[in-house]
């Protein structure tokens, strides 16, 4: 499964919107932090900082994010790489996440996107990358497994009474 990822630019605005707003009536947060800019440009250089680790919001870490196409130049999804932990990320969100539109899901897009994901943490000097899912995402955690992920904990919500799982993986194999 060949793919491409890229970094957010200014021409992305239909489709990555589009994909947000599709992604969001299922609760993902395609476009993390969309809106905090004034402008479509504002947005992307924001993202741009954030990848250097300027400008970042109390509470959040650098981060690459990145537009995952297919050999037909669709846009796939996206995969953000976070470069460092928080308190929060250790427990739910870890150093990769991923989403697939769900026209392109079940097809390994998500399995060649984190692949990729694991070899831009490994340029980031993470050797142990944490990829977290919903208990319940059973394709996710299908994902994370299939490329080397092993659970190593879960982190129970008392809030929200939902159940992250916590899986490992070497980047030193990438």
């Amino acid at each position: 499964m060949a793919i491409t990822v890229r970094t957010l630019e200014d021409e992305d605005q239909n489709e990555a919107v589009a994909a947000h707003r599709v992604l969001q009536n299922e609760g993902f947060d395609f476009l993390h932090g969309y809106g905090r800019a004034d402008s479509w440009s504002g947005f992307v250089a924001m993202m741009r900082d954030h990848s250097e680790g300027r400008n970042l919001p109390k509470g959040w870490v650098p981060c690459s994010f990145l537009l995952a196409y297919n050999e037909a130049n669709e846009l796939v999804g996206r995969i953000s790489i976070r470069h460092k932990l928080n308190d929060f990320l250790l427990k739910k969100g870890g150093h990769i996440g991923f989403g697939v539109l769900p026209k392109h899901r079940r097809k390994g897009y998500a399995t060649a996107m984190l692949r990729q994901g694991l070899v831009v943490a490994k340029s980031y000097g993470i050797e142990k990358a944490l990829v977290t899912c919903d208990e319940s995402n059973i394709g996710s955690r299908s994902v994370i497994v299939k490329c080397g992920g092993v659970q190593d904990d879960s982190f129970n919500d008392q809030k929200t009474r939902e159940v992250t799982l916590r899986f490992q993986i070497d980047t030193t194999n990438e």
